[in-house]
This record gives structure tokens, sequence and C-alpha cells, in this order.
């Protein structure tokens, strides 16, 4: 039953852009739209990427992306909104005022969004095999 309404929409789909030009052509626009909020969605999140790779926890010599900090990362391109949420190595960290900040201002530089949202979750609690392969072997886990 589902095939055959499937079907039906498939094929009163493809009548109306035969009968109707101008709906291939807000169809294209729609497709162009979603490629180009695509293409700007991960533009955003590698470059908000490189620049959590700049952020170090003072007491640890390894950034903040790599010790598995960053939880999320997402960028919406309508409000033009950066919503990150990370983690602290330890829920009483000593630096995490001054690491927040450092995030804050470094996403604020990444061209693009005009705000950042970013949230300071302990769940889930963070441990040492969230790290990069990279971090590991730097701290002499591997």
């Amino acid at each position: 039953m589902e095939d055959i309404i499937e079907n039906n929409a498939a094929e009163t789909e493809a009548k109306n852009v035969a009968e109707d030009p101008t709906f291939a052509d807000e169809r294209k626009a729609e497709v162009e739209r979603v490629e180009n909020d695509a293409d700007e969605v991960m533009r955003i999140t590698e470059r908000a990427i490189e620049m959590l790779r700049t952020v170090y926890d003072p007491e640890i010599p390894v950034n903040v992306y790599d010790l598995g900090l960053i939880y999320k990362i997402d960028y919406e391109p309508d409000t033009k909104t950066l919503h990150v949420e990370m983690t602290l190595t330890a829920p009483g960290c000593p630096a995490a005022d001054f690491i927040m900040e450092d995030v804050r201002q470094k996403l604020m530089s990444v061209e693009g969004p005009q705000k950042v949202d970013l949230r300071l979750v302990f769940e889930p609690v963070w441990t040492q095999d969230m790290m990069s392969e990279e971090a590991k072997l730097e701290l002499g886990f591997m």
C-alpha cells in the first residue's frame, strides 16, 4: 500500500514538473539552498575545530578538542548560531573560567556565526578514553 502511495506521489511530482516550469525552478532553487547550507555548515564546523585546537588546558599540554572535551558542534545557518557543548576533565577544574572564555573568544573569531551558544555539560562524564590517539601518545598513555 505504501509503495502505491509513494509511486503516486512521485508521478504527481513528475507531472507537476512537466506542466509547470516554475515548479522545477523552485525545486532546483531549494536543492541549491540546501546544498549551500550543508557546505556552510561543514566549512564553519571545520573552522571551529581548527580554532578549538588552539585552546589548551593550562595544566595539560594538549588542546581541548583532542582531549575529547568537545562533545557537540552544531551550526544553524538560519540563525547564524554556533552551538557547542563541552566538558572539563573534572567538575572542579580551577581553570574552568579561563578555558571557557578562551573557547568562546576563539569560536567568536570564526567567520560566519553571529552568535555562539557555548554550554558546559558534565554528562557523559569525561574519561581518558575520549582523548584522540595523538593526545594519548602526547601524554604517554600509549
